[in-house]
This record gives C-alpha cells, structure tokens and sequence, in this order.
C-alpha cells in the first residue's frame, strides 16, 4: 500500500483567500490536485486547465512531482505588468522609492 501525500491548494483574491487541504495518490499531477480540491467552487473565475500555478512562490512545471507538504498557489492574472509601469515611469523621469512609491527626481 502506497502512502497517500497531504498537499494544500491555496487561492486569494483582495477579498477572500482559501486554503485546502488535499490528500493526493503519489504520481497526481499539479493541475489533477487542482482539480481534485474544489477549490474552483469557492472561486468560479479559477480555470484549472490554464491558471498559473506555483508552490511556495515559485512558478513550476507542468511535470512538476509533487512532494508531501507542498502548498500549490494559484496565480491571479496581473493587473498591471510591472516592466510596462517601470518604463512608464522612466519615460516621465521618476525614479521609485522602496515600498512602490515615486521619490523625486534628483
């Protein structure tokens, strides 16, 4: 008998986040867990299918194995892609302070 594997399906929104708990056959891949988690009936925006998807902050493969105690996430699209912003930002000559906000251009 082969052990199964506890992992944790993780989504946020602004509003709301979620974490479930999983337990996963060994070979189970990423988007299966997904799938296998409901998660996508807490947030119906969630496609399974094509979703970004990490473990602990880091993107991963789709053939990537899961191990015991992961925490998949899934991604939300960004809002704003932040090297567009910078280059924005450059063009109008503002420099960035720590923390995201403008500093004045010295």
């Amino acid at each position: 008998m082969v052990d199964k594997s506890l992992i944790e399906v993780a989504y946020a929104t602004p509003a709301k986040q979620i974490i479930i708990e999983c337990k996963i056959e060994p070979g189970t891949s990423v988007r299966d867990a997904v799938r296998l988690s409901g998660i996508d009936q807490h947030f119906p925006e969630i496609d399974p299918e094509n979703c970004d998807l990490g473990v602990f902050g880091k993107a991963i493969a789709a053939d990537y194995e899961l191990q015991d105690g992961d925490r998949i996430e899934i991604y939300r699209p960004l809002i704003a892609d932040p090297k567009e912003i910078r280059r924005q930002r450059a063009a109008q000559g503002l420099k960035m302070k720590k923390g995201g906000g403008t500093a004045n251009p010295d």
